[in-house]
């Protein structure tokens, strides 16, 4: 069986998987939707289900970050196990590991090492918080960089304490910078022949999607602090409860404030002195907004989107989760696909946010069970038959 190519985009490139958790693999997702050929690789015995990400193999967590990839087993504590992954990296483009820094050395499998093998690999690493440095052996996670980050102490209505986001976004963006940064290296390896040695961290993305918050500080020595459901400098822009929810409203700038007021039945906001301009609207924040929501209180959600956005206010509902997939504009992306599977089970999943129009990414495989390819990879990557029984009886496989 050749790799399952979820598109043609990076089908010429091979991705040796080390990684486990969220960040590495979300790393990997990326270079397997767009069609690496993606090998994920696992110890020989694996966790237990209540030790799994999400609860168990199969369960929706593990499911959505492992599509479009096969799986080996393989033992590289052992020196034989080493010696085969050696051979594999002769014949790969990447490899992705999210060890703590020391683990990969003291296994045998850092970038130093393995560039003496194949100068061209590109290696990418994902720490908690860098490779070296005070905190570089701490154990990396999420919420902690969330709030070492200083993401928390901008989320959440103010006075109530640190709040932190509902997504792992320090997991997710690490791993997104870090395809970013391999797909990068690919690029510059077509001019230099050369690879080299991709490094980020969950702390390295978390403080870099501070964006312009972290720049007020840097710019203008402006502590920025929690703000609730208002944006901190976009004034009126927040939620505000209608007669069956809530509404986002977006009144960033003079017109579309102007608009808002219009479309409200309220230009005489216009009038007052605590609201002529973006700077006293700051200061009379809450008062505004009381004013603006005693009128959205009158409405339905469906009214007022339909009435703001025909006065050009962004505004958009409030929705969960299901509401959200059951939304007309999200039926029209596309964005959910049945991945093939041989059992019972139907898996469905969120697809890439982007697409090409010549080489489109799909789901072509469903997340692989431990091992489950690895007799046909062990081919692929030049072992002979005699070979994979050998690593079979000694248990490196």
């Amino acid at each position: 069986m050749s790799a399952p190519h979820a598109s043609q985009a990076l089908a010429r490139f091979t991705v040796l998987d080390l990684t486990r958790v969220r960040a590495g693999p979300t790393a990997v997702r990326q270079l397997a939707d767009w069609g690496a050929n993606v090998v994920k690789i696992e110890a020989p015995t694996d966790l237990p289900d209540d030790e799994q990400l999400g609860g168990a193999r199969h369960g929706p967590d593990f499911q959505n970050l492992h599509r479009n990839k096969r799986a080996i087993t393989l033992n590289m504590k052992d020196e034989a196990g080493r010696q085969a992954f050696y051979r594999m990296v002769e014949k790969a483009d990447v490899v992705v590991e999210n060890f703590r820094p020391d683990v990969k050395t003291r296994l045998g499998i850092d970038y130093e090492t393995l560039r003496k093998i194949n100068p061209r690999l590109v290696y990418a690493s994902i720490s908690g918080f860098g490779q070296d440095g005070p905190y570089a052996k701490r154990p990396g996670f999420d919420q902690i960089a969330q709030g070492m980050g200083g993401l928390m102490s901008i989320t959440g209505a103010p006075g109530e304490g640190p709040m932190r986001v509902g997504i792992p976004i320090a997991d997710l963006t690490a791993g997104l910078f870090c395809a970013m940064g391999i797909l990068t290296a690919l690029l510059e390896r077509d001019a230099s022949g050369e690879g080299q040695w991709v490094q980020t961290s969950l702390l390295q993305a978390q403080i870099f999607m501070l964006d312009f918050q972290g720049a007020r500080w840097l710019m203008q020595g402006d502590v920025p602090k929690q703000a609730g459901n208002n944006h901190p400098t976009m004034i009126p822009t927040g939620v505000f409860r209608t007669s069956d929810g809530y509404i986002n409203i977006a009144a960033t700038g003079q017109v579309i404030w102007e608009r808002l007021a219009h479309a409200l039945g309220r230009s005489d906001l216009l009038e007052k002195s605590e609201y002529l301009s973006p700077k006293v609207r700051s200061v009379n924040r809450d008062a505004l907004n009381a004013e603006i929501e005693t009128v959205t209180r009158t409405r339905s959600t469906a009214d007022w989107v339909e009435a703001l956005n025909k006065a050009g206010v962004p505004c958009g509902p409030i929705y969960s989760i299901d509401q959200m997939f059951d939304d007309p504009q999200v039926k029209h992306l596309d964005l959910v696909q049945t991945v093939p599977n041989t059992g019972e089970r139907k898996v469905r999943l969120v697809k890439q946010p982007f697409s090409l129009s010549r080489t489109p990414s799909s789901f072509v495989a469903p997340p692989p069970d431990v091992g489950e390819h690895t007799d046909e990879l062990l081919r692929e990557f030049g072992f002979t038959e005699t070979e994979i029984a050998t690593l079979k009886t000694s248990k490196i496989v």
